[in-house]
């Protein structure tokens, strides 16, 4: 097999899985673990996946997303602790914006039911989940919903959030890069993002460590517009001071 076909199919693998390891692939292909490697260093290269401790995982573009599906199945443990940990960052809080994505509807679950708070959301998931606490007043942006993630985007839904002056942001990325800044593939996706970025007096971006270093197709905010980064310890100490320097608190948990 001609490395090219065999790059081909790990990304196909990788996209499908969510993730490939080294030894697992090397298996497959009946190689050795270093040609696996050098397959992933090409496919990094070119954008097309982000490698981490032995594993790659693929960067969503423009012409790849994964599905909130499969979302719900890669890296749950890792969301769950950054959901946690992001939440406590409510303080005194009276309006919050809550992203599309998994992990930001893990935290809207754990938003406080037991004092009045106004959210505002793209994400028709999120807003049934925090409609029922009866101390939560929910806004949901209207637009063209998107099958894959179940949310509204367009211009619609950036005009409704341009005309609030919001708390807190909960912000979601497909990826993260000192370089690039907050990417995501979707054109209508990332100005409904961009607004929330520009409608907020605080804003905390949340993502496991797969994300970061990885650049996706639109970018809607740099490094420097959020206040604090939630990841989990899958990005070293020395990777999140480099973040860091840049203006945002980075909390590893």
């Amino acid at each position: 097999m001609r490395a090219e076909e065999r790059q081909h199919r790990i990304l196909v693998l990788a996209r499908q899985a969510g993730r490939v390891d080294v030894t697992d692939v090397a298996g497959e292909f009946g190689v050795a673990r270093e040609t696996v490697r050098r397959d992933l260093s090409e496919l990094e290269r070119r954008g097309l996946v982000r490698r981490t401790h032995g594993a790659a995982y693929p960067v969503e573009s423009a012409g790849f997303e994964t599905t909130l599906a499969r979302r719900e199945t890669q890296q749950v443990a890792e969301k769950r602790r950054i959901a946690a940990a992001a939440v406590q960052l409510l303080g005194e809080a009276e309006t919050v914006f809550i992203d599309e994505g998994y992990t930001p509807e893990l935290l809207a679950m754990l938003l406080p039911a037991d004092r009045p708070l106004t959210v505002v959301t793209s994400s028709l998931r999120t807003a049934s989940l925090v409609s029922a606490a009866e101390t939560t007043t929910v806004l949901l942006l209207g637009g063209r919903v998107r099958s894959g993630t179940q949310a509204a985007v367009g211009s619609w839904a950036r005009d409704m959030l341009a005309g609030f002056v919001i708390d807190l942001a909960f912000l979601g990325a497909n990826g993260v890069s000192r370089e690039h800044g907050l990417t995501t593939p979707d054109p209508a996706v990332a100005d409904v993002k961009a607004q929330a970025v520009r409608s907020s007096r605080r804003r905390v971006l949340i993502g496991v460590h797969s994300k970061f270093g990885a650049s996706s197709f639109c970018r809607f905010a740099s490094v420097r517009d959020v206040d604090t980064i939630v990841t989990d310890t899958g990005l070293s100490a020395p990777e999140a001071h480099r973040y860091s320097l840049l203006g945002p608190q980075v909390l590893r948990v």
